[in-house]
């Protein structure tokens, strides 16, 4: 075991979005700052954020911004108000990365490529003289007296009174998320909430869905069918797969949806289809492609509102054979078909674990963090950001937001 002399004002662990935006942060304060990578490369899981376009923030106001965190989004103001979005797009137009919302909400370098952002950040790391280590895995972060006095890796003990903890949660193991974070944290007596894959495809009981793979169904909205849950709902398009769904409103509601099926097994969901058009309106929809096509059966006139595939499909839940006209559909079965394309039943019962998650729902507990400052109540001298804190947010740059903000604050907290 090598120990090693010099000290540093700030050892990072984890570099991702919150640890690198702490060590340069901090650096930039002229801080002699260490920051440990277990993984050989710097950033990995950022590279792969957005589908590889990096989803930097939104547009949203801050109030509106921390609502989609649900109940705990107020812990987030203090991150928040230090470095807002707008102060994130600052920071990267002074190290060179022009940020815009192309489609008015969600924010994007404008060369719409991770590595445009990861590239800046290690460039500035290298000009600020942050000292980054990879593939150097802590094993513990050591105690004093209730005061943090550095880190120990399997090889060496780095000295150092202030650790920012920034290793994220349990999403996409293969770079680098394996929870290390919540074991080291947990021996200096740090409590972990129970921790759920989120932001990932959804299987479904109904075996159906296999059928109508071939297509994106725009603007769906998916509540569950639950008396307890039934003010959980979310907005987006959709897409079926061999054994359930994905897609934007998919990866949105797995974070709601992981915790119930670990409750319950199986959560009755219904979702609109149909543009949130209600019975009403579909009902008129259907009697007008009929009168513009009267040799249209229903298959056809069904065909004007949804695929092929899809058409099909909702024609069997509800026992209608599809060459039939839809004057000859008996009021029973038009009742049915009226209701099932308006919320069509869907029963989903599983997923594929942590590694098809994005981000993982649950962590470090929230009373144990002083917000105006993400140190641990616990330990002096002990930060956390990012990930590894109980917070999660849906997709639109709600995570990677959290994370910058989280990290500048930690690091412009060091006493």
């Amino acid at each position: 075991m090598t120990n090693k002399d010099s000290d540093y004002d700030l050892i990072v662990i984890g570099a991702g979005a919150a640890g690198m935006i702490s060590a340069i942060t901090a650096a930039k304060d002229n801080k002699k700052v260490l920051l440990l990578e277990k993984l050989p490369q710097i950033g990995a899981k950022l590279k792969a954020t957005g589908g590889g376009r990096c989803n930097l923030s939104n547009t949203l106001s801050q109030d509106e911004f921390m609502s989609k965190f649900g109940r705990d989004g107020r812990f987030m103001q203090d991150a928040l108000n230090s470095f807002s979005r707008e102060d994130m797009q600052s920071f990267f137009d002074s190290i060179g990365v022009e940020t815009h919302a192309p489609d008015g909400f969600r924010i994007f370098p404008t060369s719409h490529s991770s590595s445009t952002i990861l590239d800046a950040l290690k460039t500035t790391m290298d000009n600020l003289g942050v000292v980054v280590l990879t593939s150097k895995k802590v094993e513990n972060i050591l105690e004093k007296d209730l005061q943090v006095i550095g880190v120990k890796t399997g090889t060496d003990i780095y000295k150092s009174e202030h650790v920012i903890l920034a290793t994220g949660g349990l999403g996409y193991p293969t770079l680098g998320a394996e929870g290390d974070g919540f074991e080291i944290s947990k021996e200096l007596g740090h409590t972990t909430t129970k921790l759920y894959p989120a932001m990932m495809p959804l299987r479904t009981k109904e075996d159906w869905v296999s059928n109508c793979r071939a297509d994106t169904i725009a603007k769906v909205t998916m509540k569950v069918d639950m008396k307890k849950h039934k003010k959980l709902t979310a907005y987006g398009d959709l897409i079926f797969t061999k054994n359930g769904i994905r897609g934007p409103v998919v990866l949105d509601f797995a974070r709601e949806i992981t915790p119930l099926i670990d409750k319950y097994s199986e959560v009755p969901t219904l979702i609109n289809l149909t543009k949130g058009k209600n019975e009403d309106e579909l009902l008129k929809d259907l009697k007008s492609a009929q009168s513009s096509n009267p040799d249209a059966n229903i298959l056809e006139l069904i065909q004007t509102l949804l695929p092929a595939a899809l058409s099909e499909e909702i024609l069997k839940l509800c026992n209608i054979e599809k060459n039939i006209k839809f004057k000859e559909i008996d009021g029973i079965k038009k009742e049915k078909l009226l209701k099932t394309l308006a919320w069509t039943p869907l029963t989903i019962n599983g997923h594929d674990g942590f590694k098809m998650a994005m981000i993982t729902r649950g962590g470090i507990k929230l009373n144990e963090i002083d917000p105006k400052t993400m140190q641990s109540k616990l330990i002096k001298g002990l930060y956390f950001c990012g990930e590894i804190v109980n917070i999660d947010g849906p997709c639109g740059g709600y995570n990677l937001q959290w994370s910058f903000s989280s990290g500048y604050l930690a690091a412009k907290s060091l006493d």
